[in-house]
């Protein structure tokens, strides 16, 4: 293991990983799980239109669902949202859940169609209709371009241009962006816009690779071919079937059809079938979403509303439906894995008048897949065999880029890493395979990366860590060499600089007091305490009783408060902050200093068996022994002594002493002169504060006398 793949696994933080639960070097099922800095994501929650029951679904057991923050859906298609009720309520799963407008109107009458027309035993029906309708009520809505943020993570939709509501999802965590394409296109249709460019730089893209390296056929040729095949089927007597989802390419079919019809006349004998229980209900979501539509269906709005057909019927169910003569049919599902449009294909395959159009994907192991490779014969679902001497066709007005819109978009995008999912193996190796040539001689390299199912991708991202200034520290621009000072706070993986005044206002920060006490055994009556106090301090302190029970109390500067809890017991109490601190701690050193002081020994001398309380008069002199001076060494050891307990650092150069306090979150450099005690510092409240404390200690130090030895 090389160097920088031990940094990697040292930082397991910066490392972002994606593991496909579904649509991994498959079609199907779509599934993928974002994890960085802590945060969870999945996108898309599908089955497999290949399977039935528990195998349908991703493979949920290979995480804790109970750990996703939330879930990203990018549009209505089973394969991308028909697990969603089974997750969300039979799952440990408590996250938010997302997708469009459009998407969540038609989320729910397509998955209850799907809870109906699946041929699946009862022990294999993997959510009911109560659990579809307790995951609708918990789902939540956005709309493009609508910014969005969850727990840290920031997400915003685009148009993908797939179907009605399509999105893309553009997700960042800590300055780490990916798009998530989900399905997309690149080509405005009949109906919808094509997908648009989110902006900025992303450093990773998940991208559907669909149709690897093949080409669509222009539209219009496309359109005409598939008009032309329809005319042939129902001009020879035969019946035209037309799998299809109720919602997505159907109302583009649609579209084509009733207009195909309104210009040739000798085809308005002929009928056009909608079969679908939700014909009505999707033509109201339509309707509501016009907005979300391209220009041309807008402006044809204005005038008519272009999904009111003149030659098509919507056909609930068959008891309506004669079959007597030519005709042109859709019905879902598409991929005709059972439900009507297989009930039709397995009555009307055997004659060769009949045909079927593919006109969208067909996953693997699904019966549409399994046709267009032109068997003799089909096994019906009741288990017999049939012949299959009708036409088949394959048309495809599937909304999915081809190679040429993904690689430009791919182009346009620019990721340093591209993640390929919602692919066949082999499409998604080809299409590997050609933007790797592609990208061969690009000056910006790009990451090519083709998980399966459950294996995970690691992409490690070293983010780089800045804090925004805001507030009054805003207001004014630090200069290059400029200490700068104020409350760091991080939130989201977000850091503000600001200060401590605009806490209440930019941020769910609230200040408070932090309340010191300590209590201290010191043999000694409260009155030689006070006397060294006072000569400490001066008059700066106020005496007061506790009322409750007589005892003395000792405030010092109106910070400190020195109390008497029992004998030979002090309590020092104070509200804490840098300043006062520090004159707790002077308090402190000098309490701790009282039993030993000579000063203490001369004063209790006569009283030394009397504990009653009283203190010094202020104008009561102390008559003591003789003594002598204390030299210029001795007195730059005991403020050097001094200076130590509250500061770090101090550096000596003959009689100067330098050090550096904290004042309003700078380090403000002081010198004193250890001879006359004069103070040199820019900071003018520092210099008054030093000076302070220097001219108490200087009164403590001549009251604190070392006494002559008189005994002989």
């Amino acid at each position: 293991m090389d160097m920088e793949e031990g940094n990697k696994r040292l930082h397991s933080d910066d490392t972002m990983t994606i593991t496909p639960l579904g649509a991994g070097s498959e079609v199907g099922r779509s599934c993928h799980i974002l994890s960085f800095k802590g945060k969870k994501i999945m996108l898309d929650c599908g089955i497999h239109p290949a399977y039935s029951g528990i195998a349908a679904l991703p493979f949920f057991d290979e995480i804790e669902c109970d750990e996703i923050d939330l879930v990203l859906v990018t549009h209505f298609h089973l394969d991308h949202a028909a697990s969603l009720p089974y997750f969300m309520e039979r799952t440990e799963f408590k996250g938010r859940v997302f997708m469009t407008h459009a998407t969540k109107s038609i989320y729910k009458w397509l998955l209850s169609d799907y809870v109906k027309v699946s041929n699946i035993s009862t022990e294999s029906i993997i959510y009911t209709e109560q659990d579809l309708h307790n995951s609708y009520e918990k789902i939540e809505a956005v709309d493009y371009h609508q910014e969005n943020e969850v727990n840290g993570i920031k997400f915003t939709a685009y148009n993908a241009g797939h179907v009605l509501g399509a999105a893309m999802f553009m997700i960042e965590i800590a300055g780490v962006k990916v798009l998530y394409t989900g399905d997309y296109s690149r080509e405005e249709d009949r109906h919808l816009m094509a997908a648009e460019k989110p902006n900025g730089q992303m450093d990773i893209m998940i991208c559907e690779s669909t149709y690897g390296v093949q080409s669509h056929e222009p539209r219009l040729q496309r359109e005409s071919r598939f008009t032309g095949l329809v005319h042939e089927i129902v001009g020879r007597g035969g019946r035209c079937l037309l799998p299809v989802f109720a919602l997505g390419r159907a109302q583009e079919l649609l579209l084509i059809l009733d207009e195909y019809w309104q210009t040739h006349p000798e085809l308005h004998s002929v009928p056009i079938y909608f079969a679908s229980s939700l014909a009505k209900k999707c033509m109201t979501v339509y309707q509501t979403y016009i907005n979300m539509m391209n220009e041309r269906i807008r402006k044809q709005f204005t005038i008519s509303n272009p999904f009111v057909f003149k030659h098509i019927s919507n056909l609930k169910n068959m008891e309506h439906f004669e079959d007597i003569g030519p005709c042109v049919m859709m019905a879902s599902p598409g991929m005709l894995q059972s439900g009507l449009s297989r009930e039709l294909l397995e009555l009307w395959c055997s004659d060769a008048k009949n045909g079927v159009i593919i006109s969208g994907y067909s996953v693997e192991g699904t019966l549409a897949k399994h046709i267009l490779n032109e068997p003799s014969e089909i096994t019906s679902m009741n288990g017999s065999k049939l012949p299959l001497r009708m036409s088949v066709e394959y048309i495809s007005f599937s909304a999915h880029v081809d190679f040429t819109q993904n690689s430009q978009f791919i182009d346009l995008i620019k990721p340093i890493h591209l993640v390929l999912v919602h692919g066949e193996a082999n499409e998604m190796m080809r299409l590997k395979n050609a933007l790797a040539r592609h990208y061969e001689d690009v000056e910006e390299k790009m990451e090519i990366h083709t998980p399966k199912n459950c294996e995970t991708v690691e992409l490690y991202f070293k983010g780089e860590k800045y804090a925004k200034v805001i507030g009054r520290k805003a207001r004014k621009i630090a200069d290059a060499d400029e200490i700068f000072s104020g409350i760091l706070v991080s939130k989201d993986f977000e850091s503000y600089i600001l200060d401590p005044e605009d806490l209440n206002e930019f941020t769910q920060v609230k200040t408070c007091s932090i309340l010191q006490r300590q209590l201290v055994t010191i043999n000694a009556h409260f009155g030689l305490i006070e006397f060294h106090l006072k000569r400490m301090f001066g008059k700066k302190y106020q005496k007061t009783f506790n009322d409750d029970e007589g005892r003395y109390i000792v405030k010092i500067m109106d910070t400190v408060e020195i109390k008497e809890e029992d004998i030979a017991m002090y309590s020092i109490e104070w509200e804490s902050n840098p300043v006062n601190d520090v004159i707790s701690d002077s308090v402190l050193s000098i309490l701790m200093g009282v039993e030993s002081s000579r000063s203490s020994v001369k004063l209790t001398k006569g009283d030394s068996h009397d504990h009653h309380h009283h203190g010094m008069e202020e104008d009561e002199e102390f008559v003591g022994p003789s003594v002598r001076a204390v030299d210029s060494k001795e007195k730059r050891n005991l403020l050097l002594n001094l200076l130590k307990e509250h500061y770090k650092d101090i550096i000596v150069t003959e009689n100067i002493l330098s050090f550096e306090v904290m004042h309003e979150s700078a380090h403000v450099p002081v010198q004193v002169d250890s001879d006359t005690l004069m103070v040199n510092c820019p900071d003018e409240d520092v210099k008054r504060r030093v000076s302070s404390v220097l001219s108490h200690w200087e009164k403590v130090l001549d009251a604190d006398v070392i006494f002559h030895n008189h005994s002989k």
